[in-house]
């Protein structure tokens, strides 16, 4: 089980840096606060992205997921014990 656990250690350390990677290498998408009050958030929720910025969207979605995941995970197993 120890086996087990260092894996899913190692895999969460390289999930949560490529998650970080992801995240820095978006554009903005708004102009701060100002954005927020005008017409910037109906093209936030509006479209589909397409493009660099929507594949890295999307990769930020499943790998936020998948670190969810792995940290439920791993604190049910070492508290197991």
């Amino acid at each position: 089980m120890n086996i087990v656990t260092n894996f899913l250690m190692v895999l969460e350390i390289i999930v949560s840096v490529l998650l970080i990677v992801v995240v820095v290498a978006q554009n903005s998408k708004s102009s701060g606060m100002g954005g927020s009050v005008s017409g910037a958030a109906d093209s936030t929720f509006g479209g589909k992205e397409r493009g660099l910025d929507g594949f890295l969207s999307r990769c930020t979605v499943i790998l936020g997921i998948i670190f969810a995941v792995l940290s439920l995970v791993l604190g049910a197993m070492i508290n197991q014990f």
